[in-house]
């Protein structure tokens, strides 16, 4: 950071002096020019950037299950396929992001940082409600480009320690946070998913029902939304879904998420519109 310093071996003063256990707040105090939301764009230009969709998440019988489709569109193109949009966040959260891709890739390694800062400076980890509300911090400081076009639309889930079970966090563009109960979805696509869900969900699921569920909600989406990509047998491209369980996170291996995409494609050949809920 200083370059005096360059060559010397020794570290520069910033990492020296006592301050916030944040490293929002460090990076903020010493390079500000390197947060996303402090990077803007003339006025009036509009970026074409990938953007990517869709994210499901829902509560089981003990812990959450989230994930995401792979596509990545720029206008009516399809960016990329493969593109990965759930990270863990820390040994028991994670992150799925809509929206501008690299910004919210960036923003999901940033966080990754400020909540393994924290545990360092503090000894401790993180709750889930404060790192949900570190969450919020973020994406409230990228409301300047979201407003030039460039949003990021996370969800965040994770296993509450303190509590013994799951919990969701839904946000809009300006960081506004909302705790959902049961399920949630964010994205282009999250109006199909979210039916999927509601029609689907309950209370008692396991953890390999719930994964089959958001599965499920995806092909839902992916079947009324262009941007969100369903399975890709050919490609042997499927959707990313994670567990956070009392044991921390688990992201299923490509081979026990190509099982249920490939139960639920063979089921679709006979019943296009998926399982239907009970009546009563």
């Amino acid at each position: 950071m200083e370059a005096n310093t360059r060559g010397t071996g020794r570290l520069p003063a910033a990492f020296l002096t006592p301050g916030s256990s944040s490293f929002l707040d460090f990076l903020a105090e010493h390079r500000p020019e390197l947060l996303p939301g402090h990077r803007g764009l003339p006025e009036g230009s509009v970026v074409e950037a990938p953007h990517g969709t869709t994210i499901v998440a829902a509560v089981f019988d003990g812990g959450v299950v989230i994930a995401g489709d792979r596509r990545a569109t720029m206008g009516n193109v399809i960016a990329q396929r493969d593109i990965e949009k759930v990270f863990p966040a820390d040994e028991y959260s994670a992150v799925g992001i809509a929206g501008t891709a690299g910004l919210a890739v960036e923003m999901v390694r940033l966080f990754q940082l400020e909540l393994e800062h924290y545990e360092k400076i503090e000894g401790a980890v993180l709750s889930l409600e404060g790192k949900a509300n570190r969450l919020t911090t973020m994406i409230r400081g990228n409301l300047g480009m979201a407003m030039q076009g460039l949003a990021v639309v996370p969800i965040f889930a994770g296993y509450d320690l303190d509590l013994g079970r799951g919990r969701i966090f839904n946000y809009d563009v300006t960081g506004g946070r909302s705790e959902e109960h049961g399920f949630t979805a964010t994205g282009s696509g999250s109006v199909f998913a979210r039916g999927s869900l509601k029609k689907l969900y309950r209370d008692d699921l396991t953890a390999e029902e719930a994964a089959t569920l958001v599965v499920q909600a995806l092909y839902d989406a992916a079947d009324d939304d262009s941007a969100t990509g369903g399975p890709d047998l050919a490609r042997k491209i499927f959707p990313i879904v994670s567990l956070i369980t009392a044991d921390g996170f688990r992201r299923l291996d490509n081979a026990e998420v190509a099982a249920i995409a490939v139960a639920i494609t063979d089921e679709r050949l006979t019943r296009p519109n998926g399982p239907q809920a009970p009546l009563i």
